[in-house]
């Protein structure tokens, strides 16, 4: 998770995702043993940390939320010089969990956009801080 004061998604050049102003940039990465469970204690985290302006969480500023998935944050890359991404969910199980994701933070009253499941996505932002933080269910 990045704090950002802005941030967009493409994709083949086309812009799917949106962060306008102060807010979070959500790199998603979801495993075999991730479930609703999961889901739940990455949204609440995501919406009520204290990381934004004046220690305040995205739910007390109403900020935005850009949500990525990301399946690269669980590459090994113990051995050899060619990652492995045997960690990943494969798409099936992953991408309702990813929407799930969404979904659990829009209960918090978060605006949240989303890139493309599966596509090659460009992502651009500016890191506000900089400020990057793992989170982990």
């Amino acid at each position: 998770m990045q704090r950002a004061s802005s941030a967009r998604v493409t994709v083949e050049g086309v812009e799917v995702g949106r962060l306008d102003g102060p807010g979070l940039v959500v790199l998603l990465g979801v495993t075999h043993t991730d479930g609703p469970d999961q889901v739940a204690v990455i949204a609440r985290k995501v919406a009520n940390l204290r990381i934004l302006d004046g220690e305040r969480s995205a739910v007390e500023c109403s900020a935005g939320v850009l949500l990525i998935s990301q399946f690269t944050l669980y590459a090994d890359t113990a051995k050899g010089r060619r990652p492995s991404w045997s960690a990943a969910a494969p798409g099936p199980v992953a991408e309702p969990l990813v929407t799930a994701t969404a979904e659990a933070l829009r209960g918090y009253g978060l605006t949240v956009a989303t890139g493309k499941f599966g596509a090659s996505m460009a992502v651009e932002l500016v890191n506000d801080g900089p400020m990057t933080l793992l989170l982990e269910a």
